[in-house]
C-alpha cells in the first residue's frame, strides 16, 4: 500500500495531472512531458518520479478525468433538476471524451494492456449515467425504459461526430435531442 504525498507533492502530482490533460486536448497533443513538466512549473524529475513512463501518465490522467467525471453527479444532482444535472453531465462528458484527442494514439493500447482499466471505466460510466437516469425517472421526468448502456453509446456517438467535425456546439444539439428521447412526456 502506498502512502499518501506530502502536501507539495499531491499539488505537483495535481497539477501535471491537469496540464497533461489540457495539453492532451490540444491539437499539438504530441507535445513532449518535458514541456509538460515545465509547463506545470515542476523538473522532469519529478514528472517521471510520479509518472516514469508517456503511458504512466496517459494513464493516470484518464483515470483522474473518469473518476472526476463521475464523482460529479451528487454535485449535480443537488443543484439541479434531474434534467438538467443530465444535461450538465452529458456536456462534462463530450469534454471528456475531446480531452482523449492527444491520447489518442496510445490511449487503445493502455486499455487493452492495463488490467481491468478499460471494465473499471466503463461500468464508472455506466453507474454514474444510471444514477442520473433513475433520479429522472424518480421525478417521471425521464422515461422508464431509459437504459445508462444505450444511453451512453448513444453519447458516445455524439462525441464521435462533434469531436471528427471539430464542432463542439453539435455535440451540445445532439444531447439535447437524445434528452428528448429520453423525456418521458415524448414517450405515449
Amino acid at each position: 500500500m502506498s502512502r499518501p504525498l506530502r502536501a507539495d507533492a499531491q499539488a505537483n502530482h495535481d497539477r501535471l495531472l491537469e496540464v497533461a490533460a489540457r495539453v492532451f486536448a490540444r491539437k499539438d497533443a504530441e507535445t513532449s512531458v518535458r514541456a509538460i513538466a515545465a509547463e506545470a512549473g515542476v523538473g522532469i524529475g519529478t514528472l517521471y518520479r510520479r509518472f516514469p513512463t508517456r503511458e504512466d501518465l496517459i494513464e493516470a490522467v484518464y483515470r483522474n478525468q473518469t473518476e472526476q467525471l463521475c464523482g460529479s453527479v451528487g454535485g449535480l444532482l443537488a443543484d439541479n433538476a434531474p434534467t438538467a444535472a443530465l444535461r450538465l453531465w452529458m456536456e462534462a462528458f463530450v469534454d471528456y471524451m475531446l480531452t482523449k484527442r492527444g491520447m489518442s494514439e496510445a490511449l487503445p493500447a493502455i486499455l487493452a494492456d492495463r488490467d481491468g482499466l478499460r471494465v473499471h471505466s466503463r461500468e464508472a460510466l455506466r453507474t454514474a449515467l444510471a444514477t442520473l437516469l433513475d433520479a429522472g425517472i424518480a421525478t417521471g421526468v425521464l422515461r422508464q425504459d431509459a437504459d445508462p448502456g444505450d444511453t451512453l453509446m448513444a453519447l458516445g456517438g455524439i462525441t464521435l461526430i462533434s469531436g471528427h467535425e471539430h464542432q463542439r456546439d453539435v455535440a451540445s444539439r445532439l444531447i439535447l435531442l437524445l434528452i428528448d428521447g429520453l423525456t418521458a412526456a415524448r414517450r405515449s
